[in-house]
């Protein structure tokens, strides 16, 4: 987690918007030092998530009988073991002292995958609309998702099929982006690239845009954040 970032986004593990979509993107450049940044800020106890993960085993095994029991209906008298399961994870087993869940959170780590797949650029925006509805809306959670921009479609001609249109499409739907992208300049040892921040909020007069661009570094213990210029290589 990246003190720097929480401090620029005005958010902590402990405070942040509920029911964001949060889009992050590349372009030479990559970006998933960012998907790691979000994974740890989400994941505020990670030895309660740790405890939490032994049962995942069993959550999975039940979860698929109970799938396949919806698609051939069987007559039983038992309950969901695997809602059972789940239910005492989100409440702690019964247990004092247990942190509770959170919101859910659904991270994607690069979407724009799908693509390659024969997936289309006009499905993965329908799919990205109903989990906004579902997990933004509904259930008050926060959505991360990844897309990298191939060099070779920044010049594209309108084609709905490229990765391209398909951050267009994104970046109508969510409400905080950071876009990720090699220094106009070429490549300097001291400064990997920059981020360029947009901040949207629907507001009674309309939808209001914020941007602040900025330039990073990423190192062994983390990544630093500083206006453009301001950098040690350059003063």
């Amino acid at each position: 987690m990246f003190t720097e970032l929480n401090s620029i986004l005005n958010a902590t593990p402990d405070s942040f918007t509920q029911g964001e979509f949060i889009l992050v993107s590349d372009r030479q450049s990559d970006a998933s030092f960012l998907i790691h940044h979000f994974l740890s800020f989400y994941l505020r106890s990670f030895s309660h998530y740790s405890a939490i993960s032994q049962s995942l085993g069993l959550i999975f095994q039940e979860g698929l009988k109970e799938s396949l029991s919806i698609l051939i209906p069987q007559d039983t008298t038992t309950g969901s073991q695997a809602i059972g399961c789940m239910s005492m994870s989100s409440d702690g087993g019964g247990e004092e002292g247990v942190e509770e869940w959170g919101p859910p959170v659904l991270l994607v780590d690069d979407v724009s995958v799908l693509l390659s797949l024969g997936v289309s650029a006009g499905a993965m925006l329908d799919f990205s609309h109903y989990c906004r509805a579902t997990v933004c809306s509904q259930l008050q959670g926060n959505i991360v998702t990844l897309v990298r921009c191939h060099r070779e479609e920044a010049e594209d001609d309108g084609s709905d099929g490229g990765s391209e249109w398909l951050l267009k499409g994104l970046v109508h739907q969510c409400s905080l982006t950071l876009h990720v992208q090699g220094l106009p300049t070429g490549y300097c040892r001291d400064i990997h690239g920059q981020v360029e921040v947009c901040w949207r909020r629907r507001r009674g007069d309309g939808q209001h845009t914020q941007k602040k661009l900025f330039q990073y570094k990423v190192h062994n213990k983390g990544a630093s954040f500083f206006a453009p210029g301001t950098s040690s290589a350059v003063l």
